[in-house]
């Protein structure tokens, strides 16, 4: 999975520098091509030559060198991935901060590829509360941070802080490439998001629905090399950038944009709050109140699961979202059958941390087997996770 990938590998000031020479020879043994950027600190644990040798490119360090200069930005752009390893403790406080004081920190900080790091340091340093806290700041960033090695310490003490061997790494980003293409050449529509049908300009009917859990589904599917087509309600949450985004804000102009993205998709995900009932005539001007009461009629609005569900074929897979109060897996079972769906997501919002408005989620997941997939509450990018490794495996069944 790594030949034709081209990794940047960023090496810092830690004695664990030593290993990057193994890391070098054994990533282009894989068929990587490799640069390598070394900090000021890293070339008094490991000569530039020897990396320069091993990876048959030039190693920069210098953002300047005499007359010549080191695109930072370009570097950042050529990459699949950024790799920096070993990170030291004063490094990953720069990443956490943004301090821009080598060419390392500059080319990661104008990095548009995905950046993945492999700490060094001593036990005490590991587990101070600053290097936590850095590590879930860079994490924060979408960075990656590929586990520490317990073992004995230049110090000569024995616990955690060493960095991981370099074969490990190596499988490690295979790993990673291999998830990162399981979707790669697949086109797949997505829904999130609640709808709004209006009752006059300024009023509306609508649902507590964030669009957090079809925008993590998004994310994940582009992350995983999807084309992905996104078609989403009013929501305020942030949109990752990568995707087709459709957006709606009625019921109608939903089912109008599934209608138009389907016959082209492989795999459909509908994940939004879909209003089912709309204001059959909507005001043209504002409803003044009154003392009387106000009565509003609605007509049903279509049905986007079941319509896409007659018009699927036998190449295209379709997923659909049941959020339920009683009777959940029964009622999931029902939709999951009468819609043509292969899979349905059970969401019950009996369960603490699950449905509309919260960060984490709890699903519960049927194919067409009726085979029963339970998952614990977690964030909604692992839910998200979840959902897309289950279907991989119904898919692949």
């Amino acid at each position: 999975m790594l030949k034709g990938k081209k990794i940047l590998l960023g090496v810092t000031g830690s004695i664990a520098a030593y290993k990057s020479a193994v890391l070098v020879r054994l990533l282009v043994k894989a068929g990587a091509e490799v640069r390598v950027i070394t900090t000021p600190a890293a070339n008094q644990f490991v000569a530039p030559l020897t990396l320069s040798t091993l990876s048959k490119n030039q190693v920069l360090s210098e953002l300047s060198d005499n007359d010549s200069w080191s695109n930072h930005v370009m570097l950042g752009r050529w990459a699949d991935v950024m790799l920096i390893a070993p990170l030291s403790c004063n490094t990953l406080a720069k990443m956490a901060h943004g301090t821009c004081d080598n060419l390392l920190m500059a080319v990661y900080l104008s990095a548009t590829c995905p950046v993945v790091v492999a700490p060094a340091m001593d036990e005490d340093m590991w587990h101070h509360h600053s290097t936590q806290e850095n590590l879930l700041k860079i994490q924060s960033y979408q960075n990656k941070v590929i586990p520490v090695d317990t073992g004995e310490l230049a110090s000569g003490l024995f616990g955690p802080g060493r960095m991981a061997e370099p074969a490990f790494i190596v499988n490690w980003l295979t790993d990673y490439f291999k998830e990162k293409d399981q979707l790669a050449g697949k086109k797949i529509l997505i829904t999130a998001g609640p709808t709004y049908e209006s009752i006059d300009p300024v009023r509306f009917i609508g649902n507590h629905s964030s669009g957090k859990m079809g925008i993590a589904l998004a994310e994940a599917c582009y992350k995983r090399g999807a084309e992905v087509t996104l078609v989403v309600g009013p929501v305020s949450e942030p949109i990752p950038s990568g995707l087709n985004v459709v957006a709606v804000r009625t019921a109608a102009e939903m089912y109008d944009a599934c209608m138009k993205a389907f016959p082209e998709t492989d795999i459909a995900i509908l994940a939004a709050a879909v209003a089912d009932y709309a204001v059959t005539t909507p005001a043209d001007h504002k409803i003044k109140k009154k003392e009387t009461e106000l009565t509003i009629t609605l007509s049903k609005t279509k049905d986007i699961l079941k319509e896409l569900g007659t018009l699927k074929k036998n190449h295209q897979f379709l997923i659909g979202f049941a959020l339920e109060t009683n009777h959940e897996k029964e009622n999931a079972v029902q939709k999951l059958q009468s819609k043509n769906a292969d899979m349905i997501v059970l969401n019950s919002l009996n369960d603490t941390g699950a449905g509309f408005g919260h960060a984490t989620n709890k699903i519960t997941i049927f194919d067409r087997q009726l085979k029963e997939y339970d998952f614990e509450v977690k964030s909604k990018k692992e839910v998200a996770t979840d959902i897309i490794h289950t279907m991989l495996q119904v898919i692949h069944a």
